[in-house]
């Protein structure tokens, strides 16, 4: 079983789901949970965020820079060529959230590719971006994370989709603030070589984020032989946080039916 020294965060944007968004803080604080995150604050007043994590003692570990019209189907911008300007605006509104939820971590979604722009371009707009997030954020001890997400089940078109990808944008730009997120599912779909893949990185790698494949539900549903990492997590010394996000298999019986797989961890 995973040792002490790691922490799990509730995805308030995947469990709880049964109830109202506000209501997810204290469910996931009676579960044991000591850290949430989640996809966008910004359609919530910042203040009455802030009031739930301190009512329910509760982390805020990680969320979203802003990541354009996510209900017209995009998802992300930050490599569009052209939407630049939003983007550094949409920097300054995740800094002011982070900083009024004491979050120490936001989560740069690359975006889709956008069709017809040579891939240099693509690249190009995306690092230039990343450059000056990971600078800003800096200036406010907030790291800046960049996560790879699948395009071949989830979001088909995601230009950030491999962890090498990550990995190699990581080493070409030398940028101290700039962090990978590893999701060990979008990583299973694309790439596998788990174990091999995070002992090599886990120097670059701020955070995590688990759910089992196929059908992204909790550890021990599907393939992903989840006890073997968390012994490898621990034999290298990882002491940040992994974010549950995953769809519970059995949703009606709500999330906390769902989370023997973590009671060595929870209980705070």
């Amino acid at each position: 079983m995973p040792g002490r020294s790691m922490k799990l965060c509730a995805n308030l944007s995947f469990l709880f789901t049964d109830v109202p968004f506000v209501d997810r803080f204290g469910r996931a604080a009676r579960a044991g949970f000591a850290g949430v995150e989640y996809m966008f604050p910004y359609g919530y007043d910042a203040d009455e965020l802030a009031r739930l994590l301190r009512e329910h003692r509760l982390l805020q570990v990680l969320h979203n820079l802003p990541a354009g019209d996510w209900d017209a189907g995009e998802r992300g911008i930050a490599c569009l060529p052209g939407r630049e300007a939003e983007f550094r605006d949409g920097v300054e509104h995740g800094i002011e959230h982070a900083r009024r939820l004491g979050c120490t971590q936001l989560n740069c979604l690359a975006g889709m590719a956008p069709a017809g722009v040579p891939e240099a371009a693509i690249r190009a707009t995306f690092k230039a971006n990343l450059e000056h997030a990971a600078k800003r954020l800096a200036t406010y001890g907030i790291r800046l994370l960049i996560e790879p997400i699948n395009s071949r089940v989830d979001i088909p078109g995601f230009w950030l989709d491999t962890p090498a990808k990550a990995l190699a944008l990581l080493a070409e730009m030398a940028e101290p603030n700039l962090w990978l997120q590893y999701d060990i599912y979008h990583a299973q779909i694309m790439q596998g070589d788990l174990a091999r893949t995070i002992q090599a990185n886990i120097g670059r790698i701020a955070h995590f984020q688990l759910a089992d494949n196929p059908g992204r539900h909790e550890p021990g549903t599907g393939e992903i032989n989840y006890p073997f990492l968390f012994a490898l997590l621990e034999r290298l010394g990882y002491n940040g946080w992994l974010g549950c996000e995953y769809q519970p298999l059995l949703s009606g019986a709500g999330t906390e039916s769902g989370l023997s797989w973590a009671k060595e961890w929870l209980g705070r």
